[in-house]
């Protein structure tokens, strides 16, 4: 398989395209040169197939060729709210999630939220989550880039009525099963489309579970072992994919 890049570029059969700097450094630690067959792809679905024409120390031209129009998406959308986690664990959880086919990723402040971000950091937090999802999607084979949003409060994000379809609320307390409510409202979720929201290390605090059913959430269960914020959401993610079609 040719390797893969993301570039913001609106792509057009047969145009000559000059490839943004990550691009170039990715191409040359790969060893391309000239000559050599690329896919490219621009996030409005689909891909290209392309040729490296010139490949300098600080440049690189790429022939596009034809439009192929294979995607790699699930056939349900879901958005993955997710509550700030420590460390890297933000970062390897949003790259996980692309792979696992997620549709939209929210970023949310809890009270547990061991992190803590706003203006300016929060705005570099995001940037680097972005790229992340352009490097998931260039090693998994999407072509649509999952929507990122800004970090917002979970208060000012319930106050939102977020929940497009099933709103789901992942808890330790649930006792209302995943799967088997996935396999019960399965043709449902596939046209509505489903909202995870998971709580930060420690989970959420009883009374913003008790916001999230207010708004609407249903809470549900992983089964009896506490899973961590990291895993909780991507392990809601397979079972998604699992029974609703998306393996």
């Amino acid at each position: 398989m040719p390797p893969r890049f993301y570039v913001e570029a609106a792509l057009a059969a047969d145009a000559i395209l000059e490839l943004p700097d990550t691009v170039v450094r990715h191409a040359q630690v790969l060893r391309l040169g000239p000559g050599d067959a690329i896919t490219l792809f621009d996030g409005r679905g689909g891909s290209h197939a392309a040729t490296l024409v010139e490949l300098g120390k600080r440049h690189a031209l790429a022939q596009i060729g034809a439009h192929d129009a294979s995607e790699a998406e699930p056939p349900f959308r879901v958005t993955l709210a997710q509550g700030l986690a420590g460390g890297d664990k933000m970062d390897w959880l949003v790259e996980k999630a692309v792979e696992l086919g997620v549709a939209a990723i929210q970023p949310l402040q809890a009270q547990r939220s061991v992190v803590r971000l706003s203006g300016e950091r929060a705005a570099r937090r995001e940037a680097h989550w972005q790229a992340l999802i352009a490097a998931a999607c260039e090693q998994c084979g999407r072509n649509r880039l999952p929507a990122l949003a800004p970090v917002a409060t979970l208060e000012t994000w319930l106050a939102s009525a977020p929940t497009a379809g099933a709103g789901l609320l992942v808890s330790p307390r649930a006792t209302v099963s995943l799967p088997a409510l996935a396999a019960a409202r399965r043709d449902a979720w596939l046209d509505t489309g489903i909202t995870l929201l998971i709580g930060p290390e420690g989970g959420l605090a009883p009374d913003e579970e008790d916001a999230a059913l207010r708004a609407g959430f249903t809470a549900v269960s992983l089964g009896p072992r506490i899973l961590r914020t990291e895993t909780a959401g991507l392990a809601c993610l397979a079972t998604l994919n699992a029974v609703l079609g998306g393996f």
